[in-house]
């Protein structure tokens, strides 16, 4: 179901009111101050995150931001604060930047903070949404959704609980015995809660989940309020890393983004990377397309393209030496059918215009300056990025804390466990260690399966064969043009189309061939665009992707390759302690690379993810494994 935005709406009194809800967004006797009273004090903060290494916070309605306003900035008074801090906020109506802007005007105090989120604030899609604020200190997670139903999805270890939904009477299910044991679910230990809302139904159901309640005083016109304290003992199930050091195989997109975020976390990284310079392998094409990949089911595909091109956006922005266009991309259906299917994609999803719009044929043609026969999808904040350019400015962000070793082959990895130390090795062909840490993570793309570690992993080299076009041979194109093939506006004075894709082929030269089915499936997009060049004069480039059998990534710890019963799960798959993998970006590493490295890293600090449950498991490199071990019995079964 498409996003419902708030609308800023005030009462007489200049208080933010919800027309929605019938319900005030804060109290008329000023909400700072009841930010603070209720939600910071209740909490017992900033005392609680003193001396921590991080410290989480899960809200229940985000709403103008005021109860994130004003736990920052206690954060950024607090000399004694805790390294990271970690804001989870659910909304299912949010509010337009422009609208946010507006209503944060009434709190100067908080002026330069709001500025920061204002500038950062994301387009209203659906999902999770991830914001790294004050040089990567704190950490805003906004989850866009019904928190009745998201909240099953949060993966997190949280501290404190700022309950601020509206009132029962308005909004009954945010306090419903369901919704308070998903937060118990959540809760560490000794996690707190805090509330204005005194309700009985609400009292009982945090009561039942575990919650030790009791009255302290109010504020303003409010003479209580609610406090809690989780009672439960059970262990932390997202500790924090013994040792931040680690080893990165590869400096490809996948590698060198994941080094960025360790780095951005605090830990100390080491890449190694055969080639001479980074993003020299599947990522040293001259550009890439930046898009989503949106259906009208959002099915998975749908959600993670989204999330991840919004992630890499916001990396981007950045990283001032990362060459890319925001020029948009023009996605032509292949016929009349598949425009029909777009079309509805559209309407369904209901996204907001700056990320993905309709376009006739007409519209199209305009877009593109020339004519085409048909219409499609139109991302006007999308276009091209050159990868190896993101692979050296992420690289070159934390040089006191990436160091990297080119022209370096990593024969073998081999494991380092001992009473002084555990962790992994990288060793070349004469057994000499290369670099060891407690932590290592595989990058390397189409070598991976050739490691011991990885040998069982289903991932294939897929090659594909990218076409160099002298633009000064063909029309202007200003747009990302893509349709069965793909084309580039100019970059240095050449025009990238492609490209290829064959499997079980190990070829590495170029084929006149190939390059001939570039240009056939772009002159079928545009008959006469490139009339007269010759396949035969024409050089480019051969990669090879690695894919992987559902075209997913294939993110987080790697389990042992061990026999697995049908009836097993992911969680309880037995993983190799310290070995993790980013790997299976296939075809779309620029859009993946951002948010898998975020992913990964959350994985390995314990942090609230990125990424709502059902698809961080749809990325586990475990489910190959059960999907082996429930064929062999389904197999098993019929005989």
């Amino acid at each position: 179901m498409p996003l419902q935005p708030a609308r800023l709406e005030f009462n007489p009194d200049g208080t933010p009111y919800s027309a929605a809800f019938d319900d005030i967004y804060h109290t008329a006797h000023g909400g700072p101050g009841q930010a603070r009273h209720v939600f910071l004090g209740g909490n017992d903060l900033p005392a609680r995150w003193q001396g921590r290494d991080r410290f989480v916070i899960l809200e229940t309605g985000f709403g103008l931001g005021l109860n994130f306003l004003a736990a920052w900035q206690s954060w950024r008074a607090d000399p004694q604060r805790c390294r990271r801090l970690h804001f989870v906020s659910i909304e299912k109506h949010p509010f337009t930047a422009t609208d946010l802007t507006i209503a944060q005007q009434a709190w100067p105090e908080f002026a330069e903070l709001a500025a920061e989120l204002q500038q950062r604030w994301p387009l209203l899609a659906p999902g999770t949404h991830r914001l790294h604020l004050d040089d990567n200190r704190v950490v805003l997670t906004l989850i866009f959704g019904d928190a009745t139903t998201q909240l099953r999805e949060v993966d997190a270890s949280v501290d404190a609980f700022f309950l601020d939904g509206f009132s029962p009477v308005k909004n009954p299910e945010l306090w419903s015995p369901y919704l308070c044991k998903a937060l118990a679910r959540l809760a560490a230990p000794g996690a707190t809660l805090a509330t204005w809302c005194l309700a009985r139904p609400a009292r009982d159901a945090l009561a039942a989940a575990e919650f030790d309640l009791e009255r302290r005083p109010g504020y303003a016109a409010r003479r209580e309020m609610l406090v809690g304290r989780f009672r439960s003992r059970r262990p932390d199930r997202h500790p924090l890393p013994a040792e931040r050091r680690a080893i990165v195989i590869g400096a490809g997109i996948a590698g060198s983004t994941t080094a960025h975020r360790l780095a951005a976390a605090g830990w100390q990284v080491t890449v190694l990377e055969q080639a001479a310079e980074p993003g020299s392998g599947a990522s040293s094409n001259l550009a890439g397309m930046l898009r989503p990949l949106p259906s009208a089911d959002d099915n998975r595909l749908s959600r993670l393209t989204r999330a991840g091109f919004l992630a890499t956006r916001a990396l981007l922005a950045a990283l001032p030496d990362a060459r890319w266009s925001p020029c948009g991309v023009l996605h032509l259906a292949r016929e009349a059918e598949h425009e029909a299917q777009q079309r509805r994609a559209v309407e369904k999803l209901g996204l907001p215009p700056e990320l993905l719009q309709f376009v006739d044929r007409a519209e199209a043609s305009r877009r593109l300056g020339q004519a085409v026969n048909i219409g499609g999808w139109w991302f006007p904040n999308a276009g091209w990025v050159q990868p190896p350019s993101l692979c050296k400015a992420v690289l070159a962000a934390f040089p006191e804390r990436i160091t990297t070793h080119f022209n370096v082959a990593v024969d073998r990895l081999e494991k380092v466990n001992n009473r002084a130390k555990t962790g992994w090795r990288a060793l070349d062909a004469d057994g000499a260690v290369l670099a060891e840490a407690p932590v290592l993570v595989m990058a390397s793309g189409a070598a991976a399966p050739r490691f011991a570690q990885f040998a069982w992993l289903p991932q294939v080299a897929a090659r594909g064969q990218v076409s160099h076009l002298p633009a000064d041979g063909t029309p202007p194109l200003d747009v990302v043009l893509f349709q069965i093939g793909y084309a580039m506006p100019e970059i240095d004075g050449t025009r990238l189309i492609g490209a290829s894709l064959s499997y079980e082929d190990d070829e590495a030269t170029e084929r006149v061939a190939d390059h001939a089915d570039n240009l056939a499936r772009l002159r079928l997009t545009l008959p006469g665009f490139a009339a007269g060049i010759d396949p035969a004069t024409l050089h480019g480039r051969v990669g090879f992707r690695p894919m992987s059998p559902d075209r997913l990534p294939i993110v987080g710890r790697v389990p042992e390759a061990l026999p697995t019963g049908s009836n097993a799960r992911l969680h309880a798959l037995p993983r190799q302690p310290g070995l993790w993998c980013v790997q299976g970006f296939g075809a779309r590493g620029i859009v993946w690379s951002a948010l898998m490295a975020d992913l990964l890293v959350s994985q390995m600090e314990g942090e609230p993810l990125p990424l709502e449950k059902d698809l961080v498991d749809a990325l586990d490199p475990g489910r190959f494994l059960l999907r082996n071990a429930r064929r062999a019995g389904a197999d098993g079964d019929d005989s």
